[in-house]
């Protein structure tokens, strides 16, 4: 290179998604820690976006990552060819799933599997109306985009699809809005961008019951929220509601790019005719992105984790404190630290990257501060974890 610094090829090259990257060059992760060109250490406190759910680089995960390569990456257009790892992911998760969640449809991403739940709900209902939450977030895609529960984050994309209803998460207005011109409604079980919100079970019940009385599906987002995030497999088990449609990505693939919505079989058929063909994918589920989620998922499921997420819950509720706090929410090993305002919240982070620790504010709760550690974070990891983030909200907020 001609003595330009990676920092600046970066900027220069790599498209950008805001003026102000974070713009750490991370070269090693580990555990519940990311390692920085310098080798200085961080604590991952957001696991990636709730992507690194059993930590970097477990090896379990990495030994299933390197036999896939060995045999084979890609064939051919997802659907066509019986691939080993699709198959033995997707038996995996229907075991783990209601018997009417039992087929998968895999992707590349969280938001593609939005898209193919629209698809999907619009088929099998041949309605259009849709409704959505406000300060929901389900992808940034056209489709997706138009499920956003925010028209900040809209407007510079209209035109977007019509016949997209926005209601406030949790109210009365979301159940009366469904009738018999009602594709589906999407909701995440646990809103994650608007800083940490969990519903009623009766608000939910009362959602299914509306669904299954107007042959309306009922599509929930676990994108962010699945993968023991809130303390049991998936969010919805503390709810007593069982979606018709299932939207899982993040820790889906073990640290690679894979989304799934799974569905029951009846169902997904109406996608294999009029038209043929009637969701397609080159590179979903991609063997190698199958196999690492397979072993990430195996791993969770063996390993104990999840036994301890509701525990580590209450530490963080403990061991978290300052006065210029203004409340805590949390969901399992899922946390929003909610402050006066995102100048405020801002200072606060800044200071936790400075000390070594990688944190980050909400979409739609800008004052708000994430903290979403590896649900396999030990009990002293997790004590060190509460001690950066106390010491910099103290010398972030000094004066």
């Amino acid at each position: 290179m001609s003595g330009i610094s990676n920092k600046q090829l970066f900027l220069n090259h790599v498209a950008q998604t805001s003026a102000a990257p974070i713009g750490i060059e991370m070269v090693e992760a580990e555990g519940v820690y990311l390692f920085d060109v310098e080798r200085k250490k961080y604590f991952d406190a957001i696991s990636g976006f709730s992507v690194a759910n059993i930590g970097h680089s477990h090896p379990k995960v990495l030994e299933a990552v390197h036999q896939q390569a060995a045999k084979f990456m890609h064939l051919i257009v997802y659907g066509e060819f019986i691939e080993q790892p699709q198959v033995a992911y997707a038996k995996l998760l229907t075991d783990n799933l209601p018997s009417s969640l039992n087929c998968v449809y895999f992707t590349n991403s969280g938001t593609e599997a939005t898209e193919g739940a629209m698809k999907l709900a619009k088929r099998v209902t041949n309605c259009s109306k849709i409704i959505a939450c406000n300060k929901s977030y389900h992808g940034s895609t056209q489709g997706a985009l138009s499920l956003m529960g925010d028209e900040y984050w809209r407007n510079a994309f209209r035109p977007l699809l019509p016949d997209v209803y926005h209601v406030d998460f949790g109210s009365e207005e979301a159940i009366e809005l469904i009738d018999q011109n009602t594709a589906c409604v999407i909701v995440e079980v646990v809103q994650a961008e608007a800083g940490i919100i969990a519903p009623t079970k009766e608000w939910l019940q009362q959602i299914r019951k509306k669904c299954d009385d107007n042959c309306v599906l009922l599509i929930f987002d676990e994108i962010q929220s699945g993968f023991g995030r809130t303390g049991s497999l998936w969010a919805f088990q503390q709810f007593d509601v069982i979606p018709d449609i299932l939207l899982l990505a993040k820790a889906l693939g073990g640290g690679m790019p894979l989304g799934a919505f799974i569905a029951d079989k009846k169902l997904m058929n109406t996608l294999t005719y009029d038209p043929v063909l009637g969701h397609i994918t080159t590179f979903g589920g991609h063997p190698v992105s199958c196999a690492a989620g397979k072993a990430a998922l195996e791993v969770l499921l063996n390993e104990n984790y999840l036994d301890s997420v509701k525990k580590k819950e209450q530490f963080l509720q403990e061991s978290i404190h300052h006065s210029k706090i203004i409340t805590k929410r949390s969901c399992g090993l899922w946390m929003a630290i909610e402050f006066d305002s995102f100048d405020t919240n801002h200072k606060v982070i800044q200071q936790c990257i400075k000390n070594g620790l990688i944190t980050d504010w909400f979409l739609f709760a800008a004052n708000c501060m994430r903290v979403a550690p590896p649900l396999s974070i030990t009990e002293n990891e997790l004590k060190e974890l509460c001690k950066i983030i106390n010491q910099s909200i103290n010398q972030a907020l000094i004066n």
